[in-house]
């Protein structure tokens, strides 16, 4: 296989599973573009081990072997993901390392990790999600600031406490608490599901979700000081995605009920609306 058809390969998945990634990554030309397109699946790769239907001991033997694989990576291999995802890294300077620290997040969450501290969670969403927004720092590129990195973190931390606060309820069916126990403690909260699957209320909750996605909010305004940084396609790109988590976020922030029953998301033309205002210039 050729490195084009790799990429090409990537493409394809991005374009059936990546949802609201994709609406930003349109944005970009077609050489960035591709290359999230790659980092993308390998990305996904990863996630999948740890959210797929393996055993335990297969799960983390397959997150080895990917560790492995990121280590002695070649745009020779015969795996079009690896094959792109290397080439992709002898076009611009991503930090490769970042996906060992993705793997690291996979890990924590096989094992059921516990937060007990807001600080605790912020680690591992440096690994699962910062290291999205330093892989495609990587591939935008930007002005000379020391803070770039940082703020790139940042945003990725941010769209994972996203993530976090729309998946409560899926979450614990599978068996996952991300929200710190501090915090459950503060409200008085014990998180259980009732007998039609939602997630019980305790009156709490809610109080809990909204003073969670107010802190979230703080970490993208964080995130967002590297639009300035990129150049305007990326910063479209960046703005785009950021700005789809960010509507969601404001929704669960006004009703935090709202995330007790189903999985919260934006309709297809609302992030078509958020794409092209970034697109523009105009922040979501």
């Amino acid at each position: 296989m050729s490195v084009d058809e790799a990429y090409r390969v990537c493409a394809e998945i991005t374009r059936s599973q990546a949802r609201n990634f994709h609406y930003g990554i349109r944005l970009l030309p077609a050489p960035k573009r591709a290359a999230l397109c790659a980092l993308y699946a390998l990305a996904r790769r990863i996630d999948d081990v740890g959210d797929g239907d393996l055993p335990e001991a297969r799960k983390a033997a397959a997150l080895v072997d990917l560790r492995r694989s990121l280590h002695d990576i070649d745009a020779s291999s015969g795996d079009p993901v690896l094959a792109a995802v290397a080439d992709c890294a002898r076009r611009y300077p991503v930090p490769l390392s970042a996906f060992d620290e993705m793997i690291d997040g996979v890990e924590m969450d096989l094992t059921g990790r516990r937060y007990e501290t807001f600080d605790d969670l912020v680690d591992y969403c440096r690994c699962v999600a910062g290291s999205v927004g330093r892989l495609c720092l990587g591939v935008f590129g930007s002005r000379p600031d020391p803070r770039a990195p940082g703020y790139a973190n940042a945003l990725g931390i941010a769209l994972q406490q996203t993530n976090i606060l729309r998946d409560i309820r899926e979450d614990l069916a599978n068996g996952r608490v991300y929200l710190p126990q501090r915090d459950l403690d503060q409200y008085g909260v014990q998180l259980r599901l009732d007998e039609t699957g939602a997630l019980s209320d305790d009156g709490n909750l809610a109080a809990l979700i909204a003073a969670a996605a107010s802190r979230a909010s703080q970490w993208y305004g964080c995130g967002l000081r590297l639009l300035p940084l990129v150049d305007r396609r990326s910063a479209a790109c960046t703005a785009a995605m950021s700005g789809i988590y960010r509507r969601l976020l404001d929704r669960i922030a006004a009703e935090p009920h709202s995330v007790y029953g189903g999985r919260l998301s934006l309709s297809g033309w609302q992030k078509a609306v958020v794409a092209t205002r970034a697109l523009i210039g105009v922040r979501a």
